[in-house]
């Protein structure tokens, strides 16, 4: 029983494998509160088929299972110009699904009329202007295009300071929301807070801010104890209970979330101590860890999620291991971003906590038994994974599947972990 009870923690028993698994990864764009604007839905180039896999995405917005994914936030996809035509219609009738629109497309009149269709009956229009100049008036067509559009976003990489501040001032006076796309460090981030962009996308959320000198917040250090108590005791579930006895809102999120509906367990838990003798000691010190970080209200929620998603996709990446690396490998993909989430580098954080050689290893080296899962996960979290020489299409499959569930299991764990009164 322990151990189809523990499986039913890591897998949703509601949901298997689809037969063609979208190989998608949801990329968030974020406001000056670092809170979801919106997520862009990207798919892996070259990953099973591309003309199948656009055909997929439009089914998953038709028949609304896209919300699995984006939680019925707004999000903005890129369609082939035939298929956003012919399934227009249905693309409407989704209020949260816009679309992102190219300089290009504006020298097609039929596809240009579509879009200005989808509009005027409120489909929301991203303008990726990539590295150019907004258009002029004297380009018509791509005047249209930009009049019809509610976002602009521009690559930051591709314009001085100074030419950057002036674009994204002039699509700002145009009453658009301008996004700062390829934000991939800390130091373009704030550059880009100090102009009128609506919102911001790229890897700067999921590194760490350089420091001068380390330094734990009290909150943190809270945290840091939490994840060393639970590193440290190899006692039995009664220890286990012990240690969180006195945080009564960490364990009302514990018991909430495991007898939830989504895991469909066949008898209620009633406290730690009887979770951790139904699912197992490991399994419920990765869990304590996860509800500890996801309660850390001061990061962005979006870094928290990536956090959840990646222990997660490395778990069920290592199902051919032995079930103590499996929930090792957990572990090492919740703790690759703790370095961000605690604001520290993550030689210093990691000093702090007695984790096997084999975690620390891969989350420092990159090496060891469970580096090479890792690299996956993030390959496929930058849209680097594309079938060829070294990757077979099945592999890509087996991404997409994890990462689907990842996502899922992810949001749902963080409904709990963000409650803030018992």
């Amino acid at each position: 029983m322990t151990q189809n009870a523990a499986a039913s923690l890591s897998d949703n028993p509601a949901s298997a494998a689809q037969e063609t698994p979208l190989p998608a990864v949801r990329v968030p764009m974020l406001d000056h509160e670092q809170q979801l604007v919106a997520y862009e839905l990207l798919l892996q180039p070259g990953g099973i088929d591309d003309d199948a896999a656009m055909h997929r995405l439009v089914s998953t917005i038709i028949d609304g299972s896209i919300n699995q994914l984006t939680r019925g936030n707004q999000v903005f996809i890129r369609l082939p110009r035939d298929l956003l035509i012919h399934q227009a219609e249905f693309i409407r009738r989704q209020s949260h699904v816009g679309l992102v629109v190219h300089a290009d497309d504006a020298d097609d009149e039929a596809l240009l009329e579509c879009l200005e269709q989808l509009a005027q009956r409120g489909c929301a229009l991203l303008f990726d202007l990539g590295g150019q100049l907004p258009p002029k008036s004297s380009d018509m067509p791509a005047e249209r295009l930009l009049a019809i559009a509610q976002f602009a976003r521009i690559d930051i990489r591709k314009m001085d300071p100074a030419t950057l501040g002036e674009q994204c001032r002039q699509l700002h006076g145009c009453n658009l929301k301008v996004v700062a796309g390829h934000v991939d460090d800390h130091a373009a981030y704030h550059h880009c807070t100090e102009l009128p962009f609506a919102a911001f996308q790229g890897r700067y959320l999921l590194l760490p801010e350089k420091v001068d000198v380390p330094v734990l917040s009290a909150n943190r250090l809270s945290v840091l104890r939490l994840l060393r108590a639970l590193q440290e005791e190899k006692a039995g579930p009664v220890e286990l209970g012990q240690i969180i006895r006195d945080d009564a809102l960490l364990s009302y999120k514990l018991l909430g979330c495991v007898n939830s509906a989504y895991f469909a367990l066949p008898c209620r838990i009633k406290s730690v101590e009887q979770a951790a003798i139904f699912f197992g000691m490991s399994r419920m010190r990765n869990w304590i860890a996860t509800l500890t970080l996801s309660g850390m209200s001061d990061r962005p929620p979006e870094l928290l999620r990536a956090a959840l998603i990646r222990a997660q996709m490395c778990e069920q990446l290592a199902q051919g291991m032995p079930q103590a690396q499996r929930e090792m490998a957990f572990t090492v993909g919740l703790f690759s971003l703790l370095d961000s989430l605690m604001c520290v580098p993550m030689d210093f954080v990691l000093k702090q906590l007695p984790l096997d050689p084999e975690i620390s290893e891969a989350l420092l080296e990159r090496s060891g038994p469970f580096a090479a899962l890792l690299q996956q996960v993030l390959r496929w979290e930058t849209g680097d994974m594309r079938a060829g020489k070294d990757v077979q299409s099945q592999q890509i499959r087996r991404m997409a599947t994890a990462y689907l569930n990842a996502a899922r299991w992810a949001d749902h764990v963080y409904t709990f972990a963000e409650q803030q009164t018992v």
